[in-house]
């Protein structure tokens, strides 16, 4: 079980604190709830701008890294479709560099033409460098695009096109930072060798007197449930054929949201499983092969990609995936194939946890989801899951009119 101490500033903002005193070390995490889903459709790539943007200069602070490196601390970020996280690890003793530099850029960042600028570059050169001029690098673009019609995921957290992030203005900027990045819809988490009254007294002092600024309240039109089957064939100088294919899943809230996890691991957990067995070792059909999804909080998707071997008809390569579909739901799996992938889900949450850092990022995760406490009943959630589970959500995903298929084909 993870402790921790949770209380609420007067401005809304959340604080999670979680003391082990076997490190000299400190992290703070603030996590904001908002991420690509929460972007106007015609301006998209905002909340990963921020990203970039945040390490631009604050209000007071002009520049994030100088202080915070003489403190002996380091940071970085990650954006998703959801949520965007910024975390701080430094020694114990220096604990207040990091209230200082990050309760800063709550406060407002910086806003000048010239670090919209500089970081707008270094995103369009990202846009181009992983999603354009990248074998294969669109293919998520045109998958989204393919597996949905309304709701915000059908783009990706880098942004739906390219001239969005290059005519960003500074005022939609600006707007879209006092709209998200705000005390009430933030969450900090101070964790490592540290007092809850040390952080009490912290956020008092640095947190407190930031403007909470309004509830945002998230009202997306769920995506409609599919009816037909998606494909597309997209021609590309890329070494060889690839197949993608996706499914909608259940959210991260739903109880299948962790039979699905589990049914991915069947799937694609390592050497010994279905598709790497059947379809890489010994058919002999694909290179490489993996089933994955992504872990969204509202309706996500399960996929499957491979890069088909030379000589082998895509038609073949997505027949045999089919037919290793097909077996898991003729019948449920056996008891054993079930524990293996339980006891390497228990293993990844445990050496996670080993980490203070990884411990910060899940409470905020969690209580941004709903209750930090949630963070110590996953392994619960994953040991009621039965083979007749595994069964029932095989046949419930693994239809053809909730599938979407890209033939990625090299022109070579």
């Amino acid at each position: 079980m993870i402790q921790f101490e949770k209380f609420t500033l007067s401005n809304g903002l959340r604080v999670i604190v979680h003391q082990d005193s076997s490190t000299p070390m400190a992290v703070v995490n603030v996590m904001y709830d908002v991420g690509a889903r929460d972007e106007n459709p015609e301006k998209t790539g905002f909340a990963h701008l921020f990203e970039h943007l945040m390490f631009g200069g604050s209000v007071n602070i002009p520049n994030y890294d100088e202080p915070l490196q003489r403190a002996g601390g380091e940071n970085n970020a990650y954006t998703t479709n959801d949520i965007t996280n910024y975390y701080i690890q430094l020694p114990a003793q220096n604990l207040e560099t990091a209230f200082w530099l990050e309760s800063d850029r709550m406060l407002s960042l910086a806003f000048s033409k010239k670090s919209l600028e500089v970081q707008r570059k270094v995103v369009v050169e990202e846009f181009k460098e992983h999603y354009l001029n990248k074998p294969y690098g669109d293919a998520w673009h045109r998958m989204r695009e393919l597996a949905y019609t309304t709701h915000p995921y059908r783009w990706m957290t880098i942004g739906k096109e390219l001239s969005h992030i290059e005519n960003a203005k500074l005022e939609d900027v600006q707007q879209f930072f006092f709209k998200h990045y705000r005390p009430e819809n933030a969450v900090l988490v101070v964790a490592g060798n540290i007092t809850v009254e040390r952080v009490r007294e912290l956020a008092d002092k640095w947190f407190g007197n930031i403007d909470a600024g309004e509830k945002y309240n998230r009202n997306l039109t769920p995506e409609p449930e599919q009816q037909e089957e998606n494909r597309l064939v997209i021609e590309a100088t890329v070494p060889v054929n690839a197949i993608y294919k996706t499914w909608h899943m259940a959210s991260r809230l739903d109880r299948k949201y962790y039979i699905t996890d589990l049914l991915s691991d069947i799937l694609s957990g390592g050497g010994s499983s279905r598709l790497y067995q059947k379809l890489v070792k010994e058919k002999k059909l694909f290179s490489g092969i993996e089933c994955y999804h992504f872990g969204s909080t509202d309706n996500g998707l399960l996929a499957i990609e491979g890069k088909i071997v030379k000589g082998v008809k895509p038609e073949t390569a997505e027949k045999e995936i089919e037919n290793v579909l097909d077996e898991l739901q003729q019948e449920p799996i056996l008891e054993i194939e079930l524990q293996k992938v339980k006891n390497k889900t228990e293993s990844l949450i445990a050496f996670e946890d080993m980490s203070i850092m990884s411990r910060a990022a899940s409470l905020a995760y969690y209580e941004t989801l709903g209750d930090a406490s949630w963070m110590n009943f996953e392994l619960d959630k994953y040991a009621t899951v039965t083979t007749e589970d595994v069964l029932e959500e095989s046949r419930n995903i693994f239809k053809k009119e909730n599938s979407h298929t890209i033939y990625y084909l090299s022109r070579n």
